[in-house]
């Protein structure tokens, strides 16, 4: 009876394992293929609600996501690969997805989306409009102020000025208009991006055209400080004669010759500007040679009273005499004397004083030194004298400014004629 139990318990312990495994494998089977079927109802669900994978079929087992079908486009089958991937329980995806041929389904995605831009654009053709009227009506303000001329010729000393405050103006006001509108159609965000495409432009516009912005900038300040007037006589970089106008571009000059000379505005700004009508009074000066046997101090006397007597030369300054250097064929003499330029040629009396002097240098009998030599050929025959010079007059000449007159009828005949751009006034503040 023993026996009997104990081999009963054997096959028991034996029979139990076994009965354990069997009954966990069927267990085990469904439960993964549950978790198939909810990953693929999961995908399926995802692709509804996409809405452009109807023609995909999705299957799956043991966690390998299977995906066949058409697709629209290539992008749209590619997307499908990492979509899949992140739904829980998927192990690995694979991707059997291509592009379909069928001509017309592939043109339905490009006509709904022109469908719904052309929605979009019926729908902001009203706000555009109002955004239009309310910018149109800011500019037209602006430029409306801009026209008015008394404020704008009282705030500049010119017009080329008052023109740049009016564009000033001008483009503020259009500026304020475009960021109404766009706010309006609340596209403020693109404003950023036109100021700074216009800065990149500008910053290139600059550079392309530095040398005329430099000459515009050049001309603004000189129209401010107006270092020189109408008919004044100046010397700019060399160039010398009166001024005719000063425009946005260059300053004219019309040269002692009669030739206009036009000078850019930047190297009119930058050079030395002598301007020899801002003082009345003006200064000649000439040399002379002498003999080294003269009395010098007789003879520097002599020659600056005889200047200081002229009727042209100015008392204030008085004219004065030194000397400048003792050459191989005598001493040099330097002479000045002062003019009212505006009674007296400054070129005719330096002339004049030249000739009184050296008829009053002859008159003391002091010797002015012929530095030019002379080859004399003698012969048998008497040398015929040339004969004998006609006395120089010593009277003194007339010198008047009737040549400087004249340039300026000239200068005031070229002003007169019907030129708008002129940055010289007469009523503004001169440097």
């Amino acid at each position: 009876m023993m026996r009997l139990f104990l081999l009963l318990a054997v096959f028991l312990t034996c029979a139990m394992p076994a009965a354990a495994q069997d009954a966990s494998g069927p267990i085990t089977t469904e439960t993964s293929a549950q978790q198939d079927a909810a990953i693929a109802v999961r995908i399926r669900e995802i692709l509804a609600e996409l809405g452009n994978y109807g023609d995909v079929t999705v299957t799956v087992n043991e966690g390998v996501v299977s995906l066949r079908g058409t697709t629209n486009s290539t992008v749209e089958a590619l997307a499908l690969e990492p979509l899949a991937a992140r739904v829980e329980g998927v192990v690995a995806v694979r991707n059997q997805v291509t592009e379909t041929t069928d001509i017309a389904r592939r043109l339905d995605p490009a006509i709904e989306r022109f469908r719904a831009r052309i929605d979009q654009f019926i729908a902001f053709v009203p706000l555009a409009l109002i955004a239009a009227a309310v910018f149109a009506a800011v500019v037209f303000v602006g430029f409306a102020i801009a026209r008015l001329r008394s404020p704008w010729e009282r705030l500049a000393p010119n017009a080329f000025i008052a023109e740049i405050y009016r564009q000033l103006l001008r483009i503020v006001f259009v500026i304020f208009g475009i960021v109404i509108a766009l706010d309006i159609v609340n596209a403020t965000a693109l404003l950023s991006t036109i100021l700074g495409a216009a800065g990149i432009i500008g910053l290139a516009l600059g550079f392309a055209v530095r040398d005329t912005v430099e000459n515009f900038i050049a001309s603004v300040m000189l129209s401010f400080r107006q270092p020189f007037r109408p008919n004044d006589t100046v010397e700019i970089n060399g160039d010398v004669g009166k001024v005719i106008r000063l425009t946005s571009r260059a300053t004219i000059l019309l040269s002692f010759d009669g030739n206009h000379i036009r000078i850019p505005n930047a190297t009119v700004f930058k050079s030395r500007i002598i301007n020899y009508t801002q003082n009345a009074e003006r200064r000649f000066m000439f040399s002379i040679t002498v003999e080294r046997d003269a009395d010098l101090q007789e003879t520097r006397t002599l020659v600056e009273k005889t200047v200081q007597d002229l009727p042209f030369v100015l008392s204030e300054p008085a004219a004065q005499t030194w000397i400048e250097a003792l050459l191989p064929g005598g001493v040099e003499l330097v002479i000045t004397g002062w003019v009212d330029q505006n009674e007296t040629s400054i070129v005719r009396a330096k002339g004049e004083a030249l000739r009184q002097v050296k008829l009053a240098i002859q008159s003391a009998g002091v010797v002015i030194p012929d530095a030019t030599q002379a080859i004399q050929l003698t012969r048998d025959k008497p040398i015929a004298l040339p004969p004998a010079e006609p006395q120089e007059s010593t009277r003194v000449a007339t010198v008047d400014a009737s040549a400087d007159d004249a340039l300026e009828r000239i200068v005031n005949a070229e002003r007169d004629q019907e030129i708008v751009e002129d940055l010289l006034r007469k009523d503004s503040p001169k440097e």
